[in-house]
């Protein structure tokens, strides 16, 4: 029975030290307190005189009128615990039927629990927002008084442990229908639940159970109890950016893209196409000591293989692969600009023109199957004039370059996401 007291200590006393959060913010997050009532049955266990006992013992359910009532206040410390104040009343009369002698007691109760929020423990809120289940359990004082029998008008006064269960269901946000099912013991009882002197051989141990329906009512002005206030809820209440900001926010983070990673962002890039690796100066533009259109660090270096040498290399090698169709600049979905691996390809193109002042060439451009196929010709045509514009700016002459927008390329018809980015291109044709 110690054992039973100090359990019941433990779970009372020791939830104002258990709480989830002691921040005093959190207490302005959702109402605290709550107003509890409750009706139901009662069924005493034990001890009982011989010929006597509250329902049929044949049978394993038996049910009878209302006989308990049940007033209760609740405080929660936070959204998982608690402590609870409250008043019960049971009636105690032989079931209809069930073959005892006559008898009639009372007991008024008073009890100071403990509360877990079970429901916010195991995180209810997972699968639903309005069920949920508290444990209880605490110490009572009582008194017994007998109304009918040998010892009428006697009466005793007990204590002892209780604990419970109490499924919720919540109906409005000031409202929760419950379930309870509690069992009481008094540590040491003298007189039977008939009314009658135990005996000498009793244990002195009173057991009695409470099966109750009722609801619960919350107070105060939040739009949520303790019962049902989450983190989730927590969370939502955060301050929020206003959409104006929120597009400022937006609007900076686009201006700091470094399309070429040059080093060099967007707005203050004078070239974002730059090849990648090369030197830059501040404005983003690669550095060119003898004006040619070709980065320094791209041209033959000194001190290396015969310069004729390299530079025929590279014009056999840009010639073959631009009159030969395999220079293609590519494009990232619904961009009309180069994406950063294309950036050397233009530059592979240019070079060709410079080196073959005759030569003349036309720029189709591609899009995905995806999409609309006005906007898919649209866009293909700002990407062939995106390669246009570059080589124009470049000294290439206007009469060299000529373009044309294709739409989606036929060639690439399936979904895969290879092929999807092969048809996003500029392509080279050599015009004879």
């Amino acid at each position: 029975m110690r054992k039973l007291v100090y359990i019941a200590l433990v779970s009372s006393f020791g939830t104002v030290f258990a709480q989830e959060t002691t921040d005093s913010k959190d207490k302005k997050l959702y109402n605290r307190w709550s107003f509890e009532v409750q009706a139901g049955q009662n069924k005493p266990v034990r001890p009982f005189a011989t010929g006597y006992y509250s329902s049929d013992p044949g049978k394993l359910f038996s049910f009878s009128g209302t006989n308990h009532i049940n007033l209760g206040v609740r405080y929660m410390l936070s959204n998982a615990f608690g402590l609870k104040l409250d008043y019960a009343m049971d009636q105690f009369t032989p079931q209809t039927g069930a073959g005892s002698l006559p008898f009639d007691t009372k007991l008024n109760r008073i009890g100071f629990q403990g509360v877990m929020n079970l429901g916010r423990l195991l995180r209810f809120e997972s699968f639903s927002n309005r069920v949920g289940l508290l444990t209880h359990a605490g110490l009572h004082v009582s008194k017994f008084t007998v109304n009918q029998g040998t010892n009428q008008n006697v009466s005793e006064e007990n204590g002892g442990v209780m604990f419970g269960i109490t499924p919720q269901i919540r109906l409005t946000k000031w409202m929760a229908f419950t379930g309870d099912f509690t069992v009481v013991n008094n540590v040491r009882q003298h007189i039977n639940w008939d009314g009658s002197y135990a005996s000498s051989e009793e244990n002195l141990s009173g057991v009695l159970y409470n099966t109750t329906l009722g609801l619960t009512f919350y107070l105060g002005k939040k739009d949520k109890h303790a019962d049902w206030y989450t983190k989730e809820d927590e969370i939502s209440k955060l301050p929020t950016i206003d959409e104006e900001a929120r597009k400022r926010l937006d609007e900076m983070e686009t201006l700091m893209n470094d399309t070429d990673r040059d080093g060099v962002v967007d707005y203050l890039d004078a070239e974002n196409n730059t090849p990648g690796g090369v030197a830059v100066d501040s404005k983003g533009r690669f550095i060119d000591a003898n004006n040619n259109g070709t980065p320094d660090e791209m041209e033959p270096r000194k001190g290396a293989e015969n310069s004729s040498t390299q530079t025929m290399k590279a014009l056999a090698t840009e010639n073959d692969l631009v009159e030969k169709g395999l220079i293609n600049v590519f494009f990232d979905i619904n961009s009309s600009t180069p994406n950063q691996g294309s950036s050397n390809n233009l530059f592979i193109i240019l070079q060709y023109m410079q080196n073959n002042p005759t030569a003349k060439i036309k720029l189709y451009g591609f899009a995905d199957k995806r999409g609309d196929e006005a906007l898919n010709k649209n866009l293909s045509t700002q990407r062939a004039q995106y390669v246009y514009d570059f080589l124009i700016a470049n000294a290439i002459a206007a009469s060299r370059v000529s373009i044309e927008g294709i739409g989606a390329d036929t060639k690439f018809m399936d979904n895969s996401e290879a092929s999807l980015t092969l048809a996003r291109r500029v392509s080279v044709a050599i015009e004879k």
